[in-house]
């Protein structure tokens, strides 16, 4: 990394027009006057100083791998990248080493394919569940987006690359997402929508952030001095550079001030014609007063500082071969972590012997992940039925070749045929499910001992879901294929069970009943398959907890004004529900959810015993043991709640402050937790200043966030005050 005189000296040399230049990208590869990367597919560049010695830098996608194209003209190589579990999914692994260890295999993707910057994590709140980009984003927690997103940096930068935490801030929904306005009171901000931010910036010190598209209170994000200046950088000491989101906002000069130091693709003026060329307008600005060239040297400044530490700067030799085989175990394991189950009447793990009858078409279009900039192109995706094959479970034959056959046959057709989106990702209509009459099932029944049927979904960038059957209500068709194949098997003495292939909730509480099990395998990336069988059997014991609230109906959410007013095209949508997102909401106002925030259910069982609470100086530690007390090797995850004293400040019935997943442990054996909260943590925004208020403090330390094992209490004698 260059010294803060190195820097000062490189740019006093450098012209107006070339300050101007590096903090505006080359424009979109592909488009936009930038037809070729030197990394092909990936998102962006910056542009190069050859006078002064400063190479171009690469940007990349994303959250769930490294997206560049597989495939290159006039190379017989190929250039794939693992496909790793969906954010979400890593969430609910609940665990920091896991995510750590994606980091450090996505970051070697990353440097080896030529690349310096990962546009990832992404961090933005669940604050409803038909954001099309939850799948993207971790949980409708902070504490638990800040801490995964913290570690993940942590293991992509200790690759000698880059990381870059996403969209900055509340870019809650894909609808009008360019210039939706945000309103949203402070201490919402502070308490839900930028705290994640903050814990990722204060513990992993990402060398990127991207600025998003939506208005904030009336001011694009990309061009709000207070967000990008005062608190990012003056209240938290972040000291990387900001980035637009690509094609972001509607003043570069604007943005400039603000403290967005780089303004990303680049030669907007040909998607928004009435802009002019940002290097233009930059330059025209300096010279016409309207931008202090103190303030475009600050921002180079910022650029360089970061970028002289990149692989391109050190003209590191990028070999074009990461490790993918060590890779694919990661991604693997990250999923083994993840996987949540949900309900379980008596019927998994199943025997390895029992003959299984799949059902679903999702058992052969298994979904990996969401489209979008989250997409990736790996080498292989295990289908569900391919891994269970590969595990030499014994599926039914007959019946897998039907549904072969029909996807087939389906995919023929004009209106079931895959076409391909903005993005070259493909767009796969939705199958009709219920296509086997009464007889056929009769039949699969009498000659097998289980049935599976899965259920998948795909969301992507640029559109949310919708409230509707088929999205998220099961369709028609899929509500009678659970129906008719539990009536049928269950009339035959068989279990059921559910396998849920998605991104975000589902509306589970019509049709859960019906089933015996219900195993929530999110999108694992290319390893899905695999880890599906491996789970049925047991050879993986679910470990995962919902990172995010599944509710009874969608009419529960109390995100009520998603996605805005006027509902045709939303130009305006008001956070009306302040801090009570998700749990905090459920929990706070006695709304029975269908799945509570961190819930997750064993092969094995877990007790909860011995809490000690210490009252520190400046934290209170939380010590306790967790007991597997069933017949398998388990991993469980507990989860630490404070609970406030009714005080000045409304507050919520609990929030998280903690959580630990412990090793794998053996029937009988004991693990000592301890997990210590920062008494600051407890505090609330009081428009002014942080408050933690005095009196005394439950801590419920449990499974989830409503099933609480132990209760302890601790006081704050006299109101604590913090500056932002």
């Amino acid at each position: 990394m260059l010294k803060p005189e190195e820097i000062d000296e490189i740019v006093s040399r450098m012209s107006l027009e070339e300050k101007a230049k590096l903090v505006v990208g080359v424009g979109m590869p592909g488009f936009f006057g930038n037809p070729q990367s030197r990394v092909p597919g990936a998102a962006g560049e910056t542009h190069p100083v050859e006078r002064l010695g400063i190479p171009s830098a690469v940007f990349a996608d994303g959250p769930a791998g490294v997206r560049i194209n597989p495939r290159r003209e006039g190379d017989e190589r190929t250039y794939h990248a693992t496909a790793f579990p969906v954010e979400t999914m890593l969430a609910s692994t609940w665990n920091r080493d896991v995510l750590e260890a994606v980091g450090r295999a996505m970051g070697e993707e990353v440097r080896e394919y030529g690349v310096d910057i990962l546009l990832a994590p992404a961090m933005n709140i669940h604050r409803n569940p038909l954001c099309g980009r939850n799948f993207e984003y971790y949980s409708e927690d902070p504490l638990l987006t800040g801490e995964m997103a913290a570690a993940f940096v942590k293991g992509v930068q200790s690759q000698g690359v880059g990381a870059c935490l996403k969209h900055f801030v509340a870019n809650n929904q894909e609808t009008n997402r360019m210039f939706i306005d945000t309103v949203v009171s402070e201490r919402a901000l502070r308490e839900i929508y930028l705290r994640g931010f903050e814990i990722a910036v204060k513990k992993s010190k990402p060398w990127a952030v991207m600025s998003a598209y939506n208005k904030l209170n009336g001011e694009y994000c990309s061009q709000s001095r207070w967000l990008l200046t005062e608190v990012l950088r003056r209240e938290w000491g972040f000291e990387g550079f900001v980035m637009t989101d690509w094609f972001a906002g509607d003043d570069p000069v604007e943005q400039m001030k603000a403290g967005n130091d780089m303004i990303m693709p680049g030669k907007t003026y040909q998607v928004k014609p009435e802009r002019k060329d940002e290097v233009e307008e930059i330059v025209n600005a300096v010279k016409e007063g309207r931008l202090s060239e103190e303030v475009l040297d600050r921002n180079v400044k910022n650029i360089l500082r970061v970028l002289s530490d990149s692989p391109s700067f050190k003209r590191y030799r990028y070999s074009n071969k990461p490790d993918l085989e060590s890779h694919a175990k990661v991604a693997y394991e990250a999923g083994a972590e993840g996987v949540v189950l949900l309900k379980n009447d008596g019927v998994l793990p199943l025997n390895r012997d029992m003959r299984i009858a799949l059902f679903g078409t999702g058992q052969i279009e298994t979904v990996k992940g969401g489209t979008g900039s989250g997409d990736t192109h790996p080498r292989y995706v295990v289908s569900i039925l391919e891994g269970m094959r590969e595990r030499n479970l014994r599926v039914d034959e007959e019946l897998a070749e039907t549904y072969t056959k029909y996807v087939s046959e389906m995919r023929k057709r004009d209106e079931y045929r895959v076409r391909r989106g903005i993005f070259g990702e493909p767009l796969t209509p939705r199958l009709p499910q219920d296509f086997l009459s009464e007889g056929e099932l009769e039949r699969f029944a009498e000659k097998n001992d289980v049935a599976v049927v899965v259920l998948s979904r795909v969301s992507g960038e640029g559109y949310d879901r919708r409230p509707e059957k088929g999205d998220f209500y099961l369709s028609d068709d899929e509500k009678a294929l659970v129906e008719k194949v539990s009536r049928v098997f269950h009339r035959f003495g068989r279990k059921v069970v559910a396998v849920l292939n998605i991104g975000g909730p589902v509306e589970v509480a019509s049709w859960r009943d019906l089933v015996d099990g219900i195993l929530l395998v999110w999108q694992a990336g290319q390893e899905t398959g695999r880890i599906v069988a491996d789970v049925l059997v047991g050879d993986i014991n679910p470990s995962g907890k919902l990172p995010t609230t599944f509710p009874v109906d969608y009419s529960d959410v109390p995100s009520w004004s998603f996605p805005g007013e006027p509902k045709d095209s939303p130009q305006r949508v008001v956070y009306e529900e302040g801090i009570y997102v998700g749990y905090r909401y459920y929990d706070t106002f006695g709304v029975e959810p269908a799945y509570e925030f961190g819930f997750g259910l064993s092969y094995t069982s877990f007790e909860y015993r011995n809490l000690k609470i210490e009252k520190l100086d400046h934290a209170v530690r939380v010590c306790f043991e967790i007991a597997n007390t069933g017949d398998l090797p388990g991993k469980e995850v507990a989860q630490v709640y404070v609970r406030a004293p009714k005080g000045k400040l409304d507050k919520p019935f609990q929030e998280l402050k903690g959580f630990h997943k412990t090793r794998l442990l053996n029937p009988g054996e004991t693990e000592e937790v301890e997990v210590e909260v920062d008494l600051r943590s407890l505090a609330s925004f009081d428009g002014e200043m942080w408050v933690v208020e005095k009196g005394e403090y439950e801590v419920r330390v449990g499974a989830s966030s409503r099933d609480i094992r132990l209760t302890g209490r601790f006081t704050v004698e006299e109101e604590l005050r913090y500056n932002p």
